[in-house]
């Protein structure tokens, strides 16, 4: 140290003098010369790091690929990485969502499902009970048989009537070619609304929805299922279908049996048929249900070609989205019934 002390308070040193440079021969002062500030110019740094690479290829070539295609492969997989966690996460919000439901439905505990049988064509609602009205396949013309399917209609309004936790579910594709891109679930609904919900308007109309993917029995049932779980967040307590007497067995036993529904909460109503079709709609269930016994999902030989038939508009089936605990029971297909784990089960 230069031997000074500095004591607090002490007033702080300057420069009286600053340094310039001395001009002997004009006999001036020149300015000192101040520092260039350094430019950030990002075209020089982008040409500057591309002639290195192109230099150390020159040199290794063969090391330099290998790095570039492993800083290429670490990419991809860093983005493959969060793009799955990001679909994950997706997912999990989707089925959140589904798993409310809606507001409007979440009270409701119990299922009536009507299974529709036809297409109503007809430009006018004022001839419902005609056979005109409907598209009916060969065994369906028979005098009586409209009749029948607004039997079907007013059973379900009056049973989704008398309990106020009921959703009402009417069930059936776009299963007739000519008969148009028009479902059977949308056509009962459209009949019950032109008969003023049979009295019941007030209480049963806005819970009465559609299911309109299924093509035989089964989906009827499956899909309502599904159906009722999409739209309240919950699946039904109590399950009621409703559809010709003489086809109780196959839904009370052989599809409630195929689905693991509890035989205690599935109820059955089940209307006569017209008298001019009741024998040979009998012979025909015979075998309808042998093919059941034999195929229990209906995903083979006879019963899978009959659903291939009834879907002629090539409709994609959203389900299981819908109900996504279930997903297990709508992949499967076997002789023996479904031995995974299913949510009233």
């Amino acid at each position: 140290m230069s031997g000074r002390s500095f004591v607090p308070n002490s007033p702080k040193s300057f420069n009286a003098y600053p340094r310039v440079e001395f001009d002997v021969e004009s006999l001036t002062l020149k300015n000192p010369r101040r520092p260039k500030k350094s430019e950030l110019k990002p075209t020089k740094m982008i040409k500057s790091f591309a002639s290195r690479i192109r230099y150390y290829y020159k040199l290794h070539p063969i090391l330099l690929f290998f790095i570039s295609l492993s800083f290429g492969v670490t990419i991809l997989v860093v983005l493959s990485f969060y793009e799955s966690r990001h679909q994950m996460l997706s997912n999990s919000d989707g089925k959140f969502d589904m798993g409310r439901g809606s507001a409007q439905f979440s009270k409701l505990r119990n299922l009536v499902m009507v299974a529709g049988h036809s297409v109503y064509t007809s430009r006018s609602c004022g001839k419902v009970d005609s056979e005109d009205s409907w598209f009916l396949e060969p065994y369906q013309k028979q005098p009586g048989q409209a009749a029948t399917f607004l039997e079907h209609i007013q059973e379900g309004v009056e049973a989704a009537a008398k309990d106020d936790a009921v959703l009402l579910l009417f069930s059936g594709g776009e299963t007739r070619k000519d008969a148009g891109p028009q479902s059977e679930a949308q056509s009962y609904w459209m009949v019950a609304e032109s008969k003023g919900w049979f009295g019941e308007q007030e209480k049963v109309r806005w819970r009465a929805l559609t299911e309109e993917h299924a093509r035989d029995s089964f989906e009827n049932l499956l899909f309502s299922v599904c159906r009722f779980r999409e739209a309240t967040g919950t699946y039904p307590q109590n399950v009621t279908v409703i559809s010709y007497d003489f086809k109780e067995h196959r839904f009370a036993s052989l599809h409630r049996s195929a689905i693991g529904f509890p035989e205690s909460r599935f109820f059955y109503i089940g209307t006569r048929a017209s008298a001019t079709s009741a024998e040979a709609a009998k012979k025909g269930e015979a075998l309808v249900r042998t093919q059941f016994q034999q195929d229990p999902y209906g995903c083979t030989g006879s019963l899978l070609r009959k659903k291939l038939r009834r879907d002629p508009f090539h409709r994609s089936i959203p389900y299981p989205q819908g109900c996504p605990e279930i997903e297990g029971l709508f992949r499967y297909c076997g002789t023996a019934l479904y031995p995974g784990t299913l949510p009233w089960s």
